[in-house]
């Protein structure tokens, strides 16, 4: 690329403004007067504009700024692209964690009622016991043992008076012991309804359970009327 030097062009153009001056001053009749010019060239801000390499100097630099804005533009975008996919993908996991959690949760309460379901069809299926009170009073000493025993008896008399079929109309309770409900006795065996062994062996273990022992269930009964 040529150079072509700004204060050349302006001195010319100055040399170029007198010449036309001066022949304007002749042709109105001012043949013989001096004419009096004016360094245009000198006067110029034209002097003041940089030079080819200083120009390409500043012009390279605006463009460097100008790429490092975009990559620093470029950057900000995909860090917040980033962001936004992380979270969205936080969002997703925690949906999904929570549906197979829900799920989980519903396939374990439908096992446990066909569980119950089940044990209860057993149980009206299984031919009743034909026993005494007192062979159930037998049985149950031979089970609990004489030591507890006349505890344990103590609260079937109140609870049932011995009736394993006993059932409260309003409760629902049934049994020796008046389970409530009465299928939870079927954790002692399918044959809970017709069967006083498994009555009596479920409500021993929930009185050794929850009160330590027969007699630490009658001692509560005794203050509560109901243990």
């Amino acid at each position: 690329m040529t150079r072509i030097s700004v204060r050349g062009v302006a001195v010319a153009s100055a040399t170029a403004v007198t010449a036309v001056g001066a022949v304007v001053g002749v042709a109105s009749g001012n043949e013989g007067k001096t004419t009096q010019t004016v360094d245009v060239a000198g006067a110029t801000l034209l002097a003041d504009i940089p030079s080819g390499a200083q120009a390409q100097t500043i012009s390279d630099n605006i463009g460097r700024q100008a790429d490092a804005q975009a990559s620093a533009a470029d950057a900000a975008a995909k860090k917040a692209a980033e962001e936004a996919a992380r979270k969205k993908a936080a969002e997703v996991a925690k949906a999904k964690a929570e549906a197979e959690r829900k799920a989980k949760e519903a396939e374990a309460k439908r096992k446990a009622e066909e569980a119950s379901r089940a044990a209860a069809r057993s149980a009206l299926a299984a031919p009743m016991v034909s026993v005494s009170p007192g062979s159930v009073q037998a049985l149950a000493r031979s089970i609990v043992g004489d030591g507890q025993f006349q505890c344990f008896s103590a609260i079937v008399e109140r609870e049932s008076g011995w009736d394993y079929t006993a059932t409260n109309a309003s409760s629902g309770a049934y049994g020796l012991v008046q389970a409530l409900p009465g299928s939870k006795m079927a954790s002692a065996g399918a044959d809970w309804r017709t069967n006083p062994a498994t009555q009596i062996k479920w409500g021993l273990n929930y009185m050794n359970s929850r009160y330590g022992s027969p007699c630490g269930a009658w001692s509560f009964w005794q203050s509560h009327h109901w243990y």
